[in-house]
């Protein structure tokens, strides 16, 4: 039976301790030894990629809007890099770009509010393009109307296994969260919806 990849260094190293010539010490034969990485640990979202290309695009083709949003998702990007929860994968990259909606979407409503019409028409146009990129991203997302169908279905199963009472709640989120991995959802209003529908 072929030796798998976690036991390929060890077997490297028993190999080097018995053919290295005295020579050599045990560490510079380890350093000649195999290392097995994993393709795509630190890859990028492919996401990310495609907003990297459009950023040199936007630059050559001096589209100011297009620019000024995706400035503002590296921007991001690069803070989120520098905590405990880097952006690693699209769903992340999503969630992230709506955050930033949200925010073009409370400037909106302040310009309206201040009778700044200018500023209502660049933050719309902005919230267009945050719209394109999320349409765009190949990542599925769920209206309310789903997210309560899986809600409902979550409080039948946790119901069948006999959950109930003040373990019902979180039983169902631990449901619901599974069968939303990979979506792009608003955490918060499933929690709400869950609240809501257990009656909790």
């Amino acid at each position: 039976m072929a030796a798998s990849k976690s036991s390929m260094p060890l077997l490297a190293a028993l190999r080097c301790s018995r053919q290295a010539p005295l020579r050599f010490s045990r560490t510079q034969c380890l350093a000649k030894s195999p290392r097995f990485y994993s393709a795509d640990a630190d890859a990028p979202p492919p996401l990310l990629q495609k907003l990297k290309g459009d950023l040199k695009t936007a630059m050559r083709a001096k589209d100011a809007p297009r620019l000024s949003v995706l400035r503002a998702i590296m921007s991001a990007n690069l803070n989120a890099s520098k905590t405990t929860s880097p952006i690693r994968t699209d769903v992340q990259l999503v969630a992230l770009i709506r955050k930033l909606q949200k925010s073009a979407q409370d400037a909106v409503a302040d310009a309206q509010a201040a009778g700044r019409d200018d500023l209502v028409q660049k933050e719309n146009e902005q919230i267009s393009i945050l719209d394109e990129y999320i349409a765009g991203s190949g990542v599925q997302t769920l209206g309310e109307a789903e997210i309560k169908v899986l809600i409902s279905q979550a409080i039948e199963a946790a119901n069948g296994a006999g959950k109930g009472g003040k373990s019902l709640m979180g039983e169902v989120m631990k449901r619901v969260n599974a069968a939303l991995e990979g979506k792009d959802v608003d955490k918060k209003s499933v929690a709400a919806l869950v609240k809501e529908l257990t009656g909790q």
